[in-house]
């Protein structure tokens, strides 16, 4: 098979600094290529640097070519890569929220491609337009042509970028993280939707992934980067079934366990929940009461005992992240929540403020949750000052006993989030949340960006710290492989509504509810059961 694209000795420095050496692989036409390793190990700075994207003040290719049908792009001027850019090759940025215009419509941002490489204007970029956002799978296509990013789900925002990337029908597409936070049924989707157009148009993929599951299944060939180098290259089914690399070995032993480790021995029911239900956008009646409004959470009841872990399941906008905020009292809510026989729905915000040193949360995104302008001791310390104001050595004291228990060290605390890793920050998180010694911690997607290894540390920090501290979790994630190494009970959510609940090991083996099953279906498709693929798909 001849090569589409060559990597042949490539080196990459940012400011004379070093990040990716000596690295060598090819993409032939038509060929799915997977490059794969944790955060930091140069899978994206590589693929950006095929069509020149990364900052030119600051990044130098101190040796190798990256070869394109032979020109070598990192010798090709600013014409020659706006040609080639969007129109020969593709890519699919890893966040659509942050890669979407929010300010131009979903027709404007994918006809500018079709307007800069071939000329369309008017009703024949409208008329490919709807062609290429029905070939994606946009329900009603013609009624999202004037929605803007925000006003599209993740799986949907996700097909705009992909419709965009394929709209001049290119040789070779990149995508990047092209999953990352999707449900597992919308993952399945684009995946499926991806390898069928690829078939369609022949094209090549670079996947840039951390999920070895996902290149089991798609990919021809696996490269592993580990600190910017390529430790093995293979066939899929070489390097999954004799990785010759102990890295590769530790990526590929880096799936989660199989069930919760720790038992709740407490019959004590710390959270009742009956009849929960939110409403956005309600209108107020006269005489008091509400009338319409979207319903994103509908007669939902569960318990939580002492110890004990809640997973919530679901796909996006089916209320799992609603459902923590409303127990927060992030969000007005009606029905029945009760902590320690106290009722809470009822509470005002002054009322309800000493309950919150009692529940805490974690956020999905730690980067975005943590003040880049206070230091890691004053982020975690802060919640301290509030409830339970002491001396400064006291509240330091408390801090240094929260970061070490995360697995960081005390002296972490005097710097910023942007100077850590995103497994790190997930920790600082933890932390914050562990600092006022809670009863509850409600997680949202705690590990839905991070890598599998990172992942797997993070869930064996939060069985430790649940042993030690007698925590109740409510994990809320659409990562069915994660929620099942923690949780001792499920709650499966379908448009607000709960489709199935019980205990973890029953739902999982013999799940009972149509919804349910399609989605442990989507989840564990990607099974050490499927044979890898060495073959185009």
């Amino acid at each position: 098979m001849s090569a589409l694209l060559s990597f042949s000795d490539l080196s990459i420095a940012f400011d004379g600094n070093p990040v990716v050496r000596k690295l060598s692989f090819s993409v032939g036409a038509g060929e799915t290529v997977a490059l794969v390793g944790e955060s930091g190990s140069g899978k994206s700075v590589s693929a950006l640097s095929v069509l020149r994207l990364l900052d030119e003040r600051h990044v130098s290719y101190p040796a190798g070519t990256i070869l394109y049908r032979g020109e070598d792009m990192l010798k090709a001027d600013d014409r020659r890569l706006r040609q080639i850019r969007g129109s020969q090759i593709s890519m699919i940025f890893q966040e659509p929220m942050t890669s979407l215009n929010p300010l131009h419509t979903v027709e404007k941002q994918i006809a500018e491609t079709l307007e800069i490489h071939k000329g369309m204007r008017g009703p024949r970029a409208r008329k490919r337009c709807l062609e290429l956002l029905e070939l994606v799978g946009i329900p009603d296509p013609a009624s999202r042509l004037g929605s803007y990013p925000h006003q599209l789900s993740g799986g949907q925002k996700q097909r705009v970028m992909i419709a965009m990337a394929l709209a001049n029908e290119p040789d070779l597409l990149i995508a990047d993280e092209p999953t990352t936070a999707l449900d597992v049924t919308v993952q399945k989707q684009v995946l499926e939707l991806l390898a069928r157009l690829q078939k369609q148009l022949g094209m090549a993929v670079l996947l840039i992934t951390h999920d070895l599951s996902i290149v089991r299944h798609y990919a021809n060939q696996v490269v592993v980067m580990e600190k910017g180098e390529r430790v093995e290259h293979g066939t899929t089914g070489q390097v999954f079934s004799a990785p010759s690399h102990p890295y590769t070995r530790r990526l590929l032993d880096a799936e989660p366990p199989q069930g919760p480790e720790f038992q709740p021995d407490s019959k004590t029911t710390l959270l009742e929940v009956d009849r929960l239900n939110v409403v956005f956008n309600a209108k107020r009646k006269w005489f008091g009461g509400t009338r319409g409004g979207f319903k994103a959470v509908q007669d939902v009841s569960f318990s939580l005992r002492r110890g004990e872990t809640l997973g919530i399941v679901g796909e996006s906008g089916s209320g799992k992240t609603t459902i923590g905020h409303a127990l927060l009292k992030l969000t007005r809510c009606s029905g029945s929540i009760k902590m320690a026989g106290k009722e809470l729905v009822t509470c005002n915000q002054k009322q309800f403020r000493p309950w919150r040193k009692r529940i805490q949360i974690v956020f999905q995104d730690p980067f975005g949750s943590l003040s880049p302008r206070m230091s890691v001791g004053r982020i975690v310390g802060e919640g301290l000052e509030i409830h339970q104001p002491d001396t400064p050595e006291a509240l330091d004291a408390r801090v240094i006993q929260a970061l070490t228990d995360v697995g960081l060290d005390p002296q972490a605390r005097h710097r910023y989030p942007h100077e850590f890793s995103g497994g790190q920050r997930q920790r600082i998180a933890i932390a914050r949340a562990l600092v006022l010694q809670p009863e509850i911690i409600i997680l949202d997607e705690p590990t839905s960006a991070l890598d599998r290894t990172v992942q797997k540390q993070v869930i064996s920090l939060l069985r430790a710290l649940q042993e030690k501290y007698r925590l109740s979790y409510i994990f809320i994630s659409h990562d069915l492989a994660v929620v099942r190494a923690l949780s001792h009970k499920l709650l499966v959510l379908n448009r607000g509504q709960v489709v199935e609940y019980g205990a973890a090991g029953s739902v999982f083996h013999s799940p009972q509810n149509t919804y349910t099953r399609e989605l442990l279906s989507a989840a564990f498709f990607y099974s050490a059961d499927n044979q890898p693929a060495d073959s185009a798909p």
